[in-house]
């Protein structure tokens, strides 16, 4: 990718970022989860790439700054979509422009977890306190990896925890 590229690209992903005091926070959580499912739906019916996409994923990326919309996506597939989900998280990690590494790092390090991949789970989360020290999640998933949560233990919580965030979002 060219500097021009590159540039375009960080002005893409920064167009969708989300201000937490917005006064439609709502709806920009709304259409940050939808943006997740019509990614993941290119993914899953094997039609996306990323410059093909290239607008989605910049829309995915920078929604991906709420909490709420990160929380959406932790919890967004099922076992039969997990690879596919993996696979969208990895190459969005790829091209994600400093600071907006740490939510996806995080994504993909619970993925990479429950996988049984811990070393590439926790270089994950070194990606995202790399971009972000303090970003609470990859926090809380380093101190849940090092205890050992086994894998269906952590899964369980995110299924549990889902349709609380939907609610949240979508009411």
């Amino acid at each position: 990718m060219s500097n021009i590229d590159q540039l375009s690209w960080i002005d893409q992903v920064d167009s969708f970022w989300v201000d937490p005091e917005s006064p439609q926070i709502n709806a920009l959580q709304r259409d940050g989860a939808t943006a997740i499912i019509d990614l993941a739906t290119q993914y899953l019916s094997g039609a996306c790439d990323l410059e093909g996409h290239r607008r989605l994923c910049a829309h995915v990326v920078g929604r991906l700054s709420d909490i709420q919309v990160r929380d959406f996506a932790l919890g967004s597939h099922t076992s039969e979509t997990a690879d596919t989900y993996y696979l969208m998280w990895r190459d969005l990690l790829l091209v994600a422009p400093r600071g907006f590494v740490a939510p996806i790092a995080s994504l993909y390090a619970s993925m990479a977890y429950e996988r049984g991949e811990e070393e590439l789970a926790h270089n994950a989360l070194d990606r995202a306190l790399i971009d972000d020290p303090g970003y609470s999640l990859a926090q809380l998933l380093r101190r849940v990896f090092a205890a050992g949560w086994p894998a269906e233990s952590f899964s369980a919580m995110r299924r549990e925890l889902h349709p609380k965030v939907v609610a949240g979002i979508f009411g």
